[in-house]
């Protein structure tokens, strides 16, 4: 059975090959039209030198002058001799251009558009197109809008399933796609997504995870949680999720379904305006506890805007903490 591999270039860009088990990831991705930087296809030269970040995978042989027995420790890998025994991410030190790849473009239609709240709107798109699409949970596609040549970037809020995926978007006034979708938009309308794109994505799950939205930035993590509800965590997981208003807060009651399906998952909803009866009131960073942050051993993951990523990152120096890793995606509007 072939195992997907997520190829990821340092320019962002997240190509989806094929490979059997008995074929090397080099030879795969140049079967499929990806060139990786390759030279002496012996495990010699370590031009095809990448890093596997996740998966399983067997090496041949190679010299310690292609690869050190150190690096084999850390997870890099010489493509011309990895052959996947599951699914991988490799990241390939080059762009996606010097591979000769590029963006894959799909064709779909709206399915539907609901108003969530004021600040913010629900797409579902849907397409036969749809079925060959492929991304790592969290990270995002450029959505062109309709009747222009402009487009916006939104991360998936689910994942692919039956030809269907959804977005949660910012409501801006006067806002390119918000004005579309807001006055404009009808069921069957013809949309175009290009990707995926991003390096924030759910890794795998080796420690717990603290996991930070502000805003519309609690789409990524909503299509984290379906791949971890699908195969479930030996972790404990933490979501804390703020915004500025009570009626900025969506999507709870899919927040509560994950809570039900996954063990050991919990969340917490803030609101940070101090008149707000809501029972959990203020900023994210007032929520997180000392166990969040499990002394380091954690990884966090934080999506929002560019003063709630720096507000967090001045939290944990402030505290004394390096976390294990720390990713985060943060996101400004478009007018």
């Amino acid at each position: 059975m072939p195992h997907q591999i997520a190829l990821q270039f340092e320019d962002g860009l997240t190509r989806f090959i094929e490979a059997n088990a008995t074929e090397t990831v080099a030879d795969a991705a140049y079967r499929q039209g990806v060139n990786i930087p390759l030279d002496c296809r012996d495990g010699a030269c370590g031009t095809c030198k990448c890093f596997a970040e996740s998966g399983q995978y067997t090496m041949g042989e190679y010299i310690d002058d292609a690869l050190s027995d150190d690096e084999a420790k850390q997870g890099y890998v010489l493509t011309c001799q990895m052959r996947a025994q599951s699914d991988c991410v490799v990241r390939v030190p080059a762009s996606s251009a010097v591979c000769r790849t590029q963006q894959a473009e799909f064709n779909a239609a709206i399915k539907e558009v609901r108003q969530l709240s004021p600040s913010t709107i629900s797409l579902s798109l849907q397409g036969d197109a749809l079925n060959k699409l492929a991304f790592l949970p969290g990270q995002y596609v450029n959505l062109k809008v309709p009747g222009s040549d402009q487009t916006r970037a939104y991360s998936f809020s689910s994942l692919p399933r039956n030809g269907e995926v959804s977005f949660l978007i910012r409501n801006v006034p006067g806002g390119l796609m918000s004005s579309f979708l807001t006055s404009l938009a009808r069921q069957g309308d013809a949309m175009s997504l290009a990707g995926p794109l991003g390096s924030f994505y759910l890794r795998e799950i080796k420690r717990p995870l603290l996991l930070l939205a502000g805003g519309t930035g609690l789409a990524p993590f909503t299509a984290m949680l379906e791949k971890i509800a699908d195969e479930g965590s030996a972790h404990p997981l933490h979501l804390i999720y703020g915004v500025t208003h009570d009626a900025d807060l969506v999507e709870m009651d899919k927040l509560e379904a994950f809570a039900a399906r996954i063990p050991n998952f919990t969340f917490t909803a803030c609101v940070a305006n101090a008149d707000s009866p809501y029972p959990h009131k203020g900023y994210v960073t007032q929520h997180i506890e000392p166990k969040h942050l499990n002394e380091g051993e954690v990884d966090i993951y934080l999506c929002g805007p560019p003063p709630m990523v720096e507000a967090v990152s001045h939290f944990i120096r402030e505290r004394g903490i390096q976390p294990a890793n720390f990713y985060y995606e943060k996101f400004a509007a478009s007018a």
